[in-house]
């Protein structure tokens, strides 16, 4: 058996003659359980409170969304679409058209995202799931869902035949605008739906049939912004683009899902640093307790270590017995500390123990990596400090 190993282990599990030594070691052990746990339970409600912002985004935004690599549409002819309908992992393709347009209500005005999109869109997201006032609009008319924002600002609700509603875009080309009937192309539309997703999106878009937006930009019939796609859960997302890339050369810019959403997600990203180093730093603090109670224990054990140099123990193997007690220590005090952590974070997913409304229980998401993460950051300070209280011994220390 390894020599400073055992020694260590009966160091650890045995009390000292000295009670404060005791008290000592079991706040330095409390402390790195506490801290562990703290730092397993946040990872894991950031996890759940992401999990929470991004579901949103899945409503309105695809598994993988082909945009022009030059200009703001192209043309996708019959032959295009038979392409990509063989291309294996796709599941269902919707045409979309995509601009900036001024929404007019009576004698009010709003800046607005119009996105014309065709019969197969509920096919490949799910925001008609998400109107909850009304109902999606009819294909090939002149119906339009807006979201609740922009319903809100402009003070229209659903079908509101005494509210004019009419949307409006600039011709090209047409240089300074001096009036609204020469600068701007312009339709009447009749709003039959509200959906509410968050207050962004309810702010920014308003739906209508793929045929409306066309005529409002003056779209020839293959002309389109992007193509939006919803793949297989099992299918392989590079394989795809792959493939895509090889059938369209150099045509098309392709984004998934968290790329749509490239700033929102750097920041979820930034902020789960950010939470794991502040939590990381109190580990620190509290690891600060270990060294003291193994300086305080090597101090006790003076007597014992004399004896053990006297009958030839080498000072470097005395310093690897409280090495090893410090990182044992650690290491069984993370792992209970994540233990903890784990029930806490099951019974909150199980019964809802803490809650974010009278509605919504607080989201949490239990990670594998988070538990290798907190175990990791655990071990490797835990035998940094160990390290740094067994050099505490010398040879003149021994002999004393």
């Amino acid at each position: 058996m390894n020599f400073p190993l055992y020694i260590a282990k009966r160091y650890l599990f045995s009390k000292s003659s000295s009670n404060a030594i005791n008290i000592m070691t079991l706040i330095a052990s409390g402390g790195v359980i506490i801290a562990s746990a703290a730092l397993f339970i946040v990872l894991s409600v950031f996890a759940g409170l992401k999990d929470y912002s991004l579901q949103f985004s899945s409503f309105v935004d695809p598994d993988l969304k082909l945009l022009p690599v030059e200009g703001k549409s192209f043309t996708f002819s019959k032959e295009d679409r038979n392409n990509l309908k063989h291309i294996n992992g796709i599941l269902s393709s919707s045409e979309i058209i995509e601009e900036r347009i001024i929404i007019k209500s009576e004698n009010k005005n709003l800046l607005a995202t119009l996105k014309g999109v065709d019969a197969n869109y509920l096919n490949v997201t799910q925001i008609d799931s998400m109107v909850s006032k009304g109902y999606w609009f009819a294909p090939n008319s002149n119906e339009v869902v807006s979201g609740w924002g922009i319903s809100h600002n402009l003070s229209f609700g659903i079908l509101d035949f005494r509210t004019a509603l009419s949307l409006y875009v600039p011709k090209p080309g047409k240089g300074q605008i001096s009036s609204i009937k020469g600068a701007y192309n312009a339709v009447y539309v009749n709003n039959v739906g509200l959906f509410d997703i968050n207050e962004e999106l309810n702010d920014k878009y308003i739906f209508s049939d793929i045929s409306l937006a066309k005529q409002l930009l003056n779209y020839k019939d293959n002309q389109i912004s992007a193509l939006e796609l919803k793949i297989h859960p099992e299918a392989n997302e590079e394989d795809i683009r792959n493939t895509i890339d090889a059938n369209f050369k150099n045509r098309f810019v392709i984004k998934n899902r968290e790329q749509l959403n490239d700033a929102l997600f750097k920041m979820l990203n930034t902020e789960n640093l950010a939470i794991y180093l502040i939590f990381t730093l109190v580990i620190i603090i509290a690891l600060f307790n270990v060294i003291g109670a193994i300086i305080m224990m090597i101090l006790d054990k003076k007597k014992s270590l004399n004896t053990l140099f006297n009958l030839g123990t080498e000072p470097k193997t005395i310093k690897s017995i409280f090495f090893w007690q410090g990182s044992l220590m650690t290491i069984i005090s993370g792992i209970v500390g994540v233990v903890i952590g784990l029930l806490i974070v099951f019974f909150q997913q199980q019964f809802e123990l803490i809650m974010l409304t009278p509605e919504l229980a607080y989201p949490v998401r239990l990670q594998v990596f988070n538990v290798f993460l907190v175990l990791i950051t655990i071990f490797g300070l835990g035998i940094i400090a160990s390290r740094l209280a067994s050099q505490r011994i010398t040879k003149t220390l021994i002999q004393i």
